[in-house]
């Protein structure tokens, strides 16, 4: 099983741009491109860390640049978190749905990355954050974190051990799990309109296909976050799929080293391939 140092210790050669998306410090992202001149479809990949500024986007980095190994240009994003002056409610969803949407402007710096086509990726908390913010085109009703344009329209999302209901797991003792509370400033008793409005299981349908990755042997993320959350997918009408990696734990799923990973590689093509052709609701993605 791969340990978070093992994340962190992997060698791996520096994004090709840095890019402000914002003003404030923790509004970047890292741009890697494959090689050639063709347009490619779009990784917008938010890392997690239980929303705590200790954990950044390094620890994605190795996963990022095997990614665009497979031809696929990555937008690794960085933002705010618990710790960070502006993180938390509700400036951590402010800055990745920002981020996201910045890709249009991205495709005007760089016409190779593909606007029409872009994935979501997020492992763990940026799992939430993913599910969260590819939703918003269907769920718009709170009024919350709107900008002057539609939110991005994507082709998918791949949730990697993501969490999907923020009340179930915030209500858990755990490391990761305490951080839900401080997360949205209150419990669910408190706060219900911020758990309603950020939460996957209370923003269905999602609107796009989803894939979702869990190790079976996850021991921050339990794996009903993903086998329950499937099941309300399909039930509010999202195109949806499970895999569930033998014997993986949390850290396997973005660890190219690791036996979970062409599991990964291989969601992210199915949503890519799927291109612009539609499928009935409720048949799983192949």
């Amino acid at each position: 099983m791969i340990a978070f140092s093992d994340l962190t210790t992997t060698p791996v050669a520096p994004a090709d741009y840095k890019i402000a998306y914002g003003v404030q410090p923790e509004q970047f992202g890292e741009l890697r491109l494959p090689a050639g001149s063709d347009t490619v479809p779009l990784v917008v990949l938010i890392h997690g860390g239980c929303w705590r500024a200790q954990y950044d986007l390094k620890h994605v980095a190795a996963a990022a640049a095997a990614i665009v190994g497979h031809g696929f240009a990555v937008w690794a994003i960085e933002y705010s978190r618990l710790g960070d002056p502006n993180g938390g409610w509700p400036g951590t969803f402010d800055d990745v749905a920002k981020a996201v949407d910045y890709v249009r402007a991205l495709n005007t710096k760089f016409p190779r990355v593909d606007s029409a086509r872009v994935i979501l990726v997020g492992h763990s908390a940026g799992g939430q954050l993913a599910l969260w913010v590819a939703s918003r085109r269907q769920n718009e009703a709170t009024g919350l974190f709107r900008s002057a344009h539609a939110p991005l329209k994507v082709m998918g999302v791949v949730s990697l051990a993501g969490i999907t209901d923020l009340a179930a797991y915030g209500a858990q003792p755990g490391g990761c799990n305490s951080a839900v509370t401080p997360l949205l400033g209150g419990t669910p008793q408190m706060a219900p309109g911020r758990y309603r409005a950020v939460s996957p299981r209370e923003h269905l349908p999602i609107g796009a296909p989803v894939r979702l990755v869990h190790g079976e042997a996850d021991a921050i993320v339990p794996l009903a976050q993903s086998s329950d959350f499937v099941q309300h997918l399909r039930a509010a009408g999202d195109i949806s799929k499970l895999d569930v990696v033998p014997g993986a734990g949390h850290f396997d799923l973005v660890a190219p080293q690791s036996d979970a990973w062409p599991v990964v590689i291989r969601a992210i093509r199915a949503l890519a391939s799927r291109g612009t052709t539609s499928t009935p609701v409720n048949n799983p993605i192949q």
